[in-house]
C-alpha cells in the first residue's frame, strides 16, 4: 500500500486525486489548505468550469496541509500555481518525510527567479535526496480526464529507478505514464507551452484560420526547443508528451485557461483585465515574463513569445503582433 498524497484542491489537483483514488493499491490524500476548506470539500464536492459539482468518491481520503497525517505520504504531488509554490514547499517543509518522494504537478516559472518548481524544492527541502525529486507533465486536460477519458503523461527524474516507481504507482487504465530523466526539458516544455496556447488563442480569436494556427504551434515548438537547449535539456524531449503533446492539446481546446486567455486579448482585453476576471490562475501570462527575462539572460531568440509578451505587457494590440511577425527577416526552418 502506497500513501499518495496531493497538495491542492485545484481542479488539476482535486482530478489527480480523484482518478488515483481508484487504485487498490494506493491510499490516495487531497489535502486543502485548512481543516475548513477540507469540510467543505468532503461535503459539497468540487466545482469545475466544464463540469457540474463534482462529488468526490468516497475512497478518496480529504485533509488539510497542517494535519499530521502529511507526513504519513510515500508520494506527494504539489498541484499548485507556481506563483505560490515556494510558499506551499516552505508551509510544508517541517511536515514532509524525509524518505517521500515529491512531485511538482504545476507548469510555470517563479516570476521573480525563473527557476523550475524542482528546483525550488530543492532549496527549500535541502534534506530531501534530488534523486527523489520530480516533475509529472503531458497533455492532461483535468476536464477531460475527470469524466473518465484516457490520457498520458510524463514522470520525469534524474533517478530512474524512482521514475519507475512513481510510473508503477500512478499508471491506470485511463492514465498512462511514461518516464523521462530530462527534468530541465519537461519542465521548460510544460511551462513554454501556455505562451504558445495564448498566441494560438489570440489566432483563433481574429479568425486567422487553421493555416495560421499550425503555424504558432510549429514555430513555437522550435523556439521552445530552443530555449530548452540553451538550459541543457534534451531537444528530443520537446516531440514528446510534455513537449508536442502537451503543446498540441493547449493550443486546442477552449477548456485551456491560457488558450482562453488568448481568445479574450483578440478581443481587446487586457491582461489586467483578464487576470481580474478568471477564477483560476493563468500560468503563461506570469510565464511569458520569466521566459523573456531568461531569453535575454541566454541571447536566445524567441519572436513568437517576444510577440506575446508585447501584446500582454507593452499595448501592442495583436494585430500589430501578427503584421510583426510576418513582416519579420526571411530565415531558414532549420536555423
Amino acid at each position: 500500500m502506497v500513501n499518495l498524497g496531493i497538495i491542492g484542491a485545484t481542479t488539476w489537483g482535486t482530478t489527480l486525486a480523484t482518478i488515483n483514488s481508484s487504485n487498490d493499491n494506493n491510499k490516495t490524500t487531497l489535502f486543502a489548505r485548512t481543516k475548513e476548506e477540507a469540510t467543505n470539500l468532503t461535503t459539497n464536492g468540487f466545482s469545475m468550469k466544464h463540469l457540474s459539482k463534482l462529488s468526490l468518491p468516497k475512497k478518496l481520503h480529504v485533509s488539510y496541509i497542517k494535519n499530521s497525517t502529511l507526513k504519513e505520504s510515500d508520494i506527494l504531488i504539489l498541484a499548485v500555481p507556481s506563483e505560490s509554490f515556494r510558499e506551499n514547499i516552505k508551509s510544508i517543509a517541517s511536515n514532509i518525510n524525509d524518505k517521500a518522494i515529491l512531485i511538482s504537478a504545476s507548469k510555470g516559472l517563479e516570476i521573480q527567479s525563473g527557476k523550475r518548481m524542482t528546483e525550488i524544492m530543492s532549496e527549500e527541502l535541502p534534506h530531501i535526496n534530488k534523486n527523489r525529486i520530480c516533475a509529472l507533465s503531458g497533455p492532461n486536460l483535468a476536464g477531460e480526464i475527470i469524466m473518465g477519458l484516457p490520457s498520458s503523461s510524463v514522470i520525469a527524474c534524474e533517478s530512474t529507478k524512482t521514475a519507475l516507481f512513481v510510473q508503477n504507482t500512478l499508471t491506470s487504465h485511463l492514465f498512462r505514464i511514461y518516464t523521462n530523466n530530462d527534468l530541465v526539458g519537461v519542465e521548460i516544455a510544460g511551462a513554454f507551452k501556455n505562451i504558445i496556447a495564448i498566441a494560438a488563442g489570440i489566432s483563433d480569436g481574429l479568425k486567422l484560420g487553421n493555416n495560421a494556427k499550425s503555424s504558432i504551434i510549429t514555430r513555437g515548438l522550435a523556439e521552445m526547443a530552443r530555449f530548452g537547449e540553451a538550459l541543457g535539456a534534451n531537444k528530443s524531449t520537446f516531440a514528446g508528451l510534455s513537449g508536442m503533446g502537451d503543446l498540441i492539446a493547449t493550443c486546442s481546446s477552449n477548456m485551456s485557461r491560457n488558450y482562453q486567455a488568448g481568445e479574450l486579448l483578440a478581443t481587446g482585453k487586457t491582461a489586467s483585465e483578464i487576470i481580474a476576471s478568471s477564477n483560476n490562475i493563468i500560468e503563461g501570462i506570469s510565464t511569458t515574463k520569466s521566459i523573456m527575462n531568461i531569453s535575454k539572460l541566454q541571447n536566445v531568440e524567441l519572436p513568437l513569445a517576444k510577440s506575446v509578451f508585447d501584446v500582454l505587457f507593452n499595448d501592442l494590440t495583436p494585430l500589430e503582433g501578427v503584421k510583426n511577425l510576418m513582416e519579420r527577416d526571411q530565415t531558414s526552418e532549420t536555423h
